[in-house]
């Protein structure tokens, strides 16, 4: 695989920015959300949280979870946690400048397509679609944690699906010649067909599922007798693999469409 773009290990990628390196980083990243996944589920799904405006103050009108969200967003800006390209915030128009100084990290993008970010859509997504899923109908009143836990799982799965940014600069030095006339066509479609391999999918969506089912097993229930039958999980092993199917490796694959019809400006 040829080797692209120089970057900084700091910024999570490896020295030498390639497929190899992307692929490094995108396995540790299905630890962090197999974790975030497992640490939501240990909540209902507290809907008044993230459906309700229950603030005191009379001019706001958001809910408790993007509110939560807005703030902490505010003061990571702040320390300069946006200077890096593979953290991309929900919130843009709330983004204020770093107020200490950031590491100045060499430019790995296209500059024209580095503000691809789709992070409306995966809030919509996650909310309506993923959450229901995987955790317990219910309401504990528990909102403060539970926002933090879903703020967890946010960034989690937005960082991984932006990383689609990368992988999409990386393949189209690797062959450019493969990409240029789909691009200049502004032909998504083609686009798409180049960037799936269906085989590498599978492979993903395997592995994602035998994470959670060694980090979400219930030990208590494991038996001398080892019966698959008697085993629970925290989150269903089957439904991680489906989150990565039907959600996070389709929305990867967009990122890298969008970023790649900006890729010749």
């Amino acid at each position: 695989m040829a080797r692209v773009v120089e970057s900084d290990s700091s910024s999570g990628c490896s020295n030498v920015l390639s497929l190899d390196s992307i692929r490094e980083s995108l396995i540790r990243q299905e630890d962090t959300i197999v974790f975030s996944l497992i640490e939501r589920a240990k909540f209902p799904l507290n809907a008044p949280a993230f459906e309700e405006s229950r603030c005191l103050d009379s001019g706001n009108s958001s809910s408790l979870t993007e509110f939560f969200v807005r703030e902490i967003e505010t003061i990571q800006a702040k320390v300069g946690r946006y200077e890096n390209p593979e953290e991309n915030p929900f919130f843009l128009e709330n983004i204020p400048h770093a107020v200490f100084p950031t590491h100045k990290y060499p430019p790995a993008l296209h500059p024209k397509a580095l503000s691809v970010n789709i992070n409306k859509h995966i809030w919509d997504i996650y909310f309506k679609e993923l959450l229901p899923l995987f955790v317990k109908p219910g309401d504990d009143g528990n909102y403060p944690s539970t926002a933090a836990s879903d703020l967890a799982c946010l960034q989690a799965l937005s960082r991984r699906i932006h990383y689609g940014k990368f992988v999409a600069e990386v393949k189209f030095r690797d062959a450019p010649q493969d990409y240029e006339r789909a691009i200049r066509a502004q032909d998504r479609e083609a686009l798409m067909k180049l960037l799936t391999f269906e085989k590498v999918e599978e492979m993903v969506k395997k592995r994602v599922q035998k994470k959670a089912e060694t980090f979400g097993q219930e030990v208590k229930c494991i038996t001398d007798s080892g019966d698959e039958s008697k085993k629970k999980y925290k989150v269903d092993p089957l439904l991680v693999s489906r989150i990565y199917g039907e959600w996070l490796i389709p929305l990867t694959k967009l990122v890298e469409v969008e970023y790649l019809l900006r890729r010749l400006d």
